[in-house]
């Protein structure tokens, strides 16, 4: 067959999607290409094939929207390929061009899934529309067969967010029946979700959020005003084995109102309420971290007692009831005598274990109205509102010193503690909150001047002898905002490199009125008022800040040491905070050193171990100052993360010309070399002591000898010469 078409029988085609491929199938080159140039159109790919055999290839290797296929093929019938077609391709589209002009030819092709038939070569004008036809059922069907999937994977995405949502998903009717509830309701609350189909919502709240409950799940927000969000306590379903149910579930509940348009014939205008949908999210573990939060903030950790802040509310709301009543308030400020000797000698954990104990006894003996608050340390304060007459805050005094009769475990062993109470009364001693708990601490400060053990209620006359502390107290709180710490630096001197390597940081309070002073005047202040850490912070800061400076200017080989007191490791985020401000100034490993006593090893080990072992890991130097002066032991040498020690000053002082060196001294040097530690001797001030311990070995050493502790400025002339110019020398 040989069939041309003649060129003013090619009309232009339709508007065709890109990347559309057809196939033509006929054993004719001549009509093939006849096709092409009627078919052929930017964007639609042509191809031929000659054989049935071919045309499988062909469709193998890169399937095509259209088929245009003769039936009258040499090697297979063109019906067999449309079969093949429909088994192997059943999206492509067949049309059939063929010369043979039979009726029951065209029957058995559309039969057989042909689209169109077509004889040529009579009507192969038309060949060009129904080509067109063809790709847009194809394009139509491409693009439904998308959305369907799209659907499909829309709603299977749906359905798994909403059976694995960690809330209750759920949706009411207009009586605030579940209509819908996901498989959460399952794990998180016990009830199956088939026997809450039908029930009212309201069966799943505690008793007492119900009748809440019920108006806003019947009558949820109006159209448009967005949803409501509520809390409820949610029951739990007891579990098979008949236990008692478990506690309920706060839950944070949204619902949003399903609104419609009123039948014609029902009453009234407007839309009408359908029913609503929402979430319930778990949040029992929120609030009650939230709970533990507020505890934490307002009570004493280790007693369980409110602390200073919730005190103070307390005696505040005390106050203004006592002013509308015409009622006495009475505060009590109790101080342990001794206390300190309990931590020195058995450590910080008896101290706690002891303080525990007293603050279970003390509330033993107040009333249910009154309060007992820890202020910090071993500092307690008693809150009596209502009392009849003063003598009466006596009276709970004496209760309390009866039970300090029975003696407290510590150790392994009995102690019997005693404590200075101090009271005031309002509104006799004080009409304000911090009168009476200033007043109260006069009180028993007059106590502990008189040798403890008792009680004293205030009168004016105390003042006289307490003002001085409580204005240097008042003083040192304002220090630090007023600027008037100040950080001295003394030396620290190698013998064998015959320069200086390092300083010790020294406080200073330059004080208004009193001039310079020195730690011993107010560190012991700062401790008992817990400004302790505040200033801490500010020391180790202003080193941090001096020695970047020093490193800098190319003294790269310095580092610098605070002395850190034992409260301090009571604070939690002590690593934190020296760790940080540490790498916040970009210094060294090993360039920063911290100075603790003894004692502070002989707290609560496991803890004190710990933070030094952390502080170790962030390259912090750790070394004991006035080592040998106290409870020297071996033992807590090996299991600490110790660099070095420090030779106290009393023992070098004891170096006098003509004497025999002390065998402490030779002890505290063997030590160090045993242990592989640093060894800085302080306090030396003649040529003799640093003679005789540069002998036994000791070769860092600082005091009066090599200069005095002095402000950054007065250090400058002492610091090696820069690294570049040793170098360069």
């Amino acid at each position: 067959m040989n069939h041309l078409v003649p060129p003013e029988q090619i009309a232009p085609g339709h508007g065709r999607g890109p990347g559309e491929r057809i196939l033509i199938v006929d054993d004719e080159p001549r009509m093939r290409l006849s096709m092409r140039q009627l078919l052929a159109r930017p964007g639609l790919e042509i191809s031929e094939a000659g054989t049935v055999a071919a045309a499988r290839q062909a469709l193998k290797a890169k399937a095509a929207d259209l088929v245009l296929l003769d039936i009258g093929l040499p090697d297979v019938s063109g019906l067999d390929m449309l079969r093949w077609i429909a088994r192997h391709q059943p999206g492509t589209e067949v049309i059939i061009v063929s010369g043979d002009a039979r009726i029951d030819s065209a029957i058995r092709a559309m039969r057989h899934g042909a689209a169109e038939f077509v004889r040529k070569p009579d009507e192969l004008h038309v060949l060009s529309a129904k080509v067109d036809g063809a790709l847009e059922r194809r394009r139509l069907h491409r693009e439904n067969q998308a959305m369907t999937n799209q659907l499909a994977e829309s709603e299977r995405l749906h359905r798994f967010l909403v059976d694995n949502s960690p809330d209750i998903v759920y949706a009411l009717d207009e009586n605030g029946h579940f209509t819908f509830v996901n498989s959460r309701v399952e794990s998180l609350l016990g009830f199956q979700r088939d026997e809450l189909s039908g029930q009212p919502f309201s069966m799943l709240v505690h008793e007492s959020d119900r009748h809440q409950a019920r108006q806003i799940m019947a009558g949820p927000p109006d159209e448009g005003q967005g949803p409501s969000n509520l809390e409820f306590r949610f029951l739990r379903k007891a579990d098979d084995t008949g236990n008692p149910a478990p506690p309920h579930a706060v839950m944070m509940v949204t619902a949003i109102g399903i609104y419609g348009d009123r039948p014609d014939d029902a009453a009234g205008p407007g839309r009408q309420l359908l029913g609503s949908y929402g979430v319930a999210r778990d949040i029992t573990e929120r609030k009650r971290a939230e709970e533990t939060i507020t505890f934490q903030a307002l009570h004493d950790q280790l007693t369980g007692l409110p602390n200073r802040r919730l005190f103070k509310d307390h005696l505040e709301l005390a106050l203004a009831q006592g002013a509308r009543r015409g009622q006495r308030v009475g505060v009590m400020f109790i101080d342990l005598d001794r206390f300190k000797l309990i931590n020195d000698t058995y450590g910080h954990h008896e101290g706690d274990a002891l303080l525990k104990s007293f603050a279970q006894r003390v509330r033993g003996c107040v009333r249910a109205g009154d309060t007992v608050a820890r202020q910090g340390g071993d500092e307690f304060t008693v809150l009596l509102p209502d009392l009849n007459q003063p003598e009466d805050a006596a009276v709970i005094a004496r209760k309390i010193f009866g039970e300090l009769q029975r003696p407290f475990h510590v150790g392994g062993r009995e102690f019997v503690a005693t404590a200075s109470i101090g009271i005031a009364v309002y509104p006799q001693d004080g009409e304000s909150a911090d009168q009476l708990l200033r007043n109260a601490d006069i009180a028993m400060y007059a106590v502990k001047s008189s040798g403890k053990n008792g009680t004293r209620q205030f009168n004016a006359d105390m003042t006289t002898g307490h003002l001085p502390r409580l204005e240097l107290e008042r003083d040192l709180r304002e220090a630090g905002p007023k600027g008037e710490f100040v950080l001295h630096f003394q030396p620290q001197f190698s013998m064998r490199r015959g320069h200086m390597i390092g300083a010790e940081c020294l406080i200073r309070w330059q004080h208004p009125v009193h001039g310079l002073l020195v730690p011993g005047s107010f560190i012991d202040l700062a401790e008992e008022t817990g400004l302790i850490g505040t200033i801490s912070d500010w020391v180790i800061e202003q080193a941090c800040q001096q020695l970047a400076t020093w490193h800098r200017a190319g003294h790269a080989g310095l580092r610098v040491a605070v002395n850190l007191s034992p409260r301090e490791f009571g604070r939690a985020d002590l690593v934190e905070r020296v760790a940080g401000c540490v790498a916040r100034h970009g210094l060294p490993r090993d360039a920063f050193e911290i100075e603790i006593t003894e004692n502070v090893l002989l707290q609560d080990v496991p803890g004190v171990i710990d933070k030094l072992r952390q502080l170790r890991e962030h390259g912090i130097r750790i070394s004991i100052d006035d080592f040998g002066t106290r409870y020297s032991s071996l033992n807590y040498l090996r299991r600490f993360p110790i660099n070095s020690i420090k030779i106290d000053q009393t023992f070098v002082r004891d170096i006098v010309g003509g004497e025999r060196v002390s065998p402490i001294i030779h002890a505290i040097v063997g030590i160090a070399r045993g242990f592989d530690m640093h060894l800085v001797a302080e306090g030396v001030e003649t040529e003799l002591q640093r003679q005789v311990l540069a002998e036994l070995g000791c070769d860092e050493m600082q005091g009066f000898l090599f200069a005095r502790p002095g402000p950054a400025n007065g250090v400058a002339p002492m610091l090696p010469a820069p690294l570049a110019m040793q170098l360069a020398n």
